[in-house]
């Protein structure tokens, strides 16, 4: 059975993230794993983790149950808040056919900002997607 890692975070109710999901389920994926990388949420020069935190858990539960109405096996975790980091902790356990990475636009994106998926791609010998948020979307979610 093929299997899919989805990372994502702040973009998991997005619609190109929909959609990417939607191709992987017509073309016979059944499973998904889903990692959110825990970034912190910062209040000036404060930094609030137990938000982050209760946030990630809220986007995460809320999307694996999304795919679990579709009829496919979901499950997931909070990782570290390295992207390629979190990735390498979760495959050292599980096989995965592809990973679908969905960020923020370019600009918005820390993860564009640091090439994660180039990063990525170098890191781990799995075949990698990157699906990019609209930026009109994005700026609705702020």
């Amino acid at each position: 059975m093929s299997a899919c890692l989805v990372v994502a975070n702040r973009t998991l109710p997005s619609e190109e993230l929909a959609e990417a999901i939607r191709e992987r389920i017509d073309a016979g994926d059944r499973s998904f794993y889903v990692v959110v990388p825990l970034t912190p949420v910062s209040r000036g020069i404060l930094v609030d983790e137990a938000e982050s935190a209760d946030a990630a858990r809220d986007r995460l539960a809320a999307f694996v149950d999304a795919l679990h109405e579709h009829g496919v096996e979901a499950d997931g975790e909070i990782g570290d808040s390295d992207p390629i980091q979190a990735v390498r902790d979760v495959i050292r356990s599980r096989d995965f056919d592809q990973i679908l990475l969905s960020t923020l636009p370019a600009g918005a994106s820390r993860w564009l900002q640091r090439d994660v998926p180039t990063r990525l791609d170098r890191a781990v010998d799995v075949p990698i997607k990157v699906v990019t948020q609209e930026a009109t979307a994005a700026a609705t979610q702020r």
